[in-house]
């Protein structure tokens, strides 16, 4: 029972994410204005990215084993994460 328990907790978590970053990006803005939700996907997938990229920095920070690594990868995800968010701001 406490298995099943754990894994149902465990999809709440990233079905929480995903909620939560649908709104962040304006999941309401498409439905309001009438268009497409073009722009409302890519900023969850920038976010994804961003949030790939915190945690392995974090991962970094605690493991010994293969730092560099994760820092390098880390730094890299929000590196790849700000310029997307460059491209969606037209700022490129």
């Amino acid at each position: 029972m406490s298995e099943i328990l754990s894994k149902a907790s465990s999809g709440f978590k990233y079905i929480y994410l995903v909620v939560f970053f649908a709104l962040l990006a304006g999941f309401f803005n498409p439905l309001i204005s009438g268009v497409s939700f073009d722009s409302v996907i890519f900023g969850v997938v920038v976010l994804f990215v961003g949030l790939a990229g915190g945690v392995l920095l974090y991962k970094s920070s605690s493991l010994e084993k293969r730092r560099e690594i994760y820092f390098a990868g880390g730094f890299g995800l929000i590196a790849i994460s700000l310029a997307l968010i460059f491209q969606i701001t037209g700022r490129v």
